[in-house]
């Protein structure tokens, strides 16, 4: 891959289903002035994060698929593994909530298709899954390019509805916002705390540059991706969820159906701005579809590339397609979206779901680029670099931390509850090395925690303690 095609793997996957549902979701949540501060948090921890993926990609050249791999290099087997699979069912899940809001967003013209979650919209999204299944079969470069078309196009309507608001912008609208979310919408820390899983879901894409590292046409474009790929977005994400609140009442805003960004150019230049956006949301979230089963397959051959998964999903097809790793891939997708039937909320569920997954393997990356920076592997002696990176991953380890405790524990609970029996494709592996699953007592320790924490969410949904 160029250059060009690993950004557009970066901005890809950032840019699908979360950027449209900002308006709503932020409007819910805070005022300007909350939004401010989460962006700052979300964007600076972020920033640092690219940057880790940034300085492993150069001090770590023979680790593709990094996302796992440094988890492993760092701390073992087992927690390597954990990490890919909790990546790997994150980005499943976070594919789910692309074809939950295609079928909402449909559902604005066509009634059948509700909120994304009635029988006509599940099977709407099944025969979609099976087309791009069938599609990426055909050869990842192939898609790879289909990518790289796709994210230019779903860009432009983001640009047309940043610079019309740009226009529309009502000072006095932005004030009275400010004013009304000191009121009520509770204090300033719950208000940011509010809207963290959502920052943690518009930024999960970021390593995508890092993921496909073994296709880049030189090692040093995977660095230049990540922070060009990110600097991008986030300012079109900060862009989206702000100028809302100059053109109508935040409460206006919060009360509108997903994908509000749809609703707010409606009610700034009438009906065609709604499907314009619609339009734009559909090729978008397809795109990202696209970006994402590419990473799903990816990271579930890499690590049985690596022994860390069974070696039936090493295996590629005659387009050097990793079909196995494909197929398992899309089979979850398939029973994901149909479990969607029965949530009240699908999209806000698969979205922070999805949130609270890749938080675990992001600290391990974050806490692997502080090991080898604080012990100098790969760096000359008394090099300015280390300490500049140092603190990059420091950061980026102080605020992984942070958004998991503000994610909260339902989401702990329900993250637990996909890790502990996903411990089984590790046992599968283990053995077919002729292996023991568990070799230490500190990884025989992680996966009692894991146990207990996986018990305790089925216990708290059973009784209705915690719902979804």
């Amino acid at each position: 891959m160029s250059r060009t095609q690993l950004t557009a793997m970066v901005v890809g996957g950032m840019v699908g289903a979360g950027i449209f549902s900002l308006p709503r979701t932020f409007a819910n949540a805070t005022g300007p002035v909350g939004a401010i501060i989460a962006w700052c948090i979300a964007g600076v921890g972020m920033y640092m994060l690219a940057r880790v993926f940034q300085f492993l990609a150069q001090k770590k050249p023979d680790m593709d698929a990094g996302v796992f791999m440094y988890a492993k290099a760092g701390f073992g087997d087992y927690p390597g593994f954990l990490s890919a699979f909790g990546y790997w069912i994150g980005s499943c899940i976070g594919n789910v909530s692309y074809w939950v809001l295609i079928k909402s967003t449909l559902g604005a013209f066509f009634p059948i298709f509700g909120d994304g979650n009635t029988l006509i919209a599940i099977g709407t999204a099944s025969v979609g899954i099976w087309l791009f299944h069938y599609l990426i079969l055909r050869g990842v470069k192939q898609a790879a390019f289909i990518n790289t078309v796709v994210t230019f196009a779903k860009v432009i309507p983001i640009l047309v509805f940043i610079v019309i608001l740009i226009f529309a912008f009502k000072a006095d609208m932005f004030r009275l916002n400010i004013q009304s979310a000191s009121v009520d919408a509770g204090g300033i820390v719950e208000q940011v705390r509010a809207t963290m899983l959502v920052t943690v879901f518009v930024f999960i894409g970021i390593e995508g540059a890092s993921v496909y590292s073994r296709y880049a046409k030189k090692r040093e474009d995977v660095g230049y991706a990540t922070i060009a790929g990110f600097a991008g977005v986030t300012g079109l994400m900060v862009l989206v969820s702000m100028l809302p609140f100059a053109v109508l009442p935040r409460g206006d805003v919060g009360g509108m159906r997903q994908p509000s960004m749809a609703a707010v150019l409606e009610s700034v230049v009438g009906p065609w701005g709604g499907i314009f956006v619609s339009i734009g949301l559909i090729v978008s979230v397809l795109g990202a579809y696209l970006a994402w089963s590419l990473i799903c397959a990816e990271v579930m051959f890499a690590a049985a590339k690596n022994n860390d998964m069974p070696s039936l999903f090493a295996k590629e097809n005659a387009n050097n397609v990793p079909a196995n790793a494909l197929w398992i891939t899309n089979i979850i997708v398939q029973l994901l979206v149909a479990s969607t039937y029965f949530s009240r909320d699908a999209f806000s569920l698969m979205l922070n779901l999805t949130s609270s997954m890749s938080l675990i393997p992001y600290l391990l990356v974050a806490a692997y680029g502080w090991m080898i920076s604080r012990r100098g592997e790969g760096y000359a002696a008394g090099a300015d670099d280390r300490r500049r990176d140092l603190t990059f991953a420091v950061i980026a380890v102080v605020y992984t931390l942070f958004m998991i405790v503000a994610g909260g524990v339902k989401f702990i609970l329900l993250s637990a509850i996909l890790y502990a029996p996903g411990t089984v494709l590790y046992a599968w592996a283990r053995r077919e090395r002729g292996l023991k699953v568990f070799e230490t007592p500190i990884e025989w320790g992680i996966f009692i925690v894991a146990v207990v924490a996986a018990v305790a969410g089925v216990v708290a949904m059973a009784t209705g303690a915690m719902t979804i």
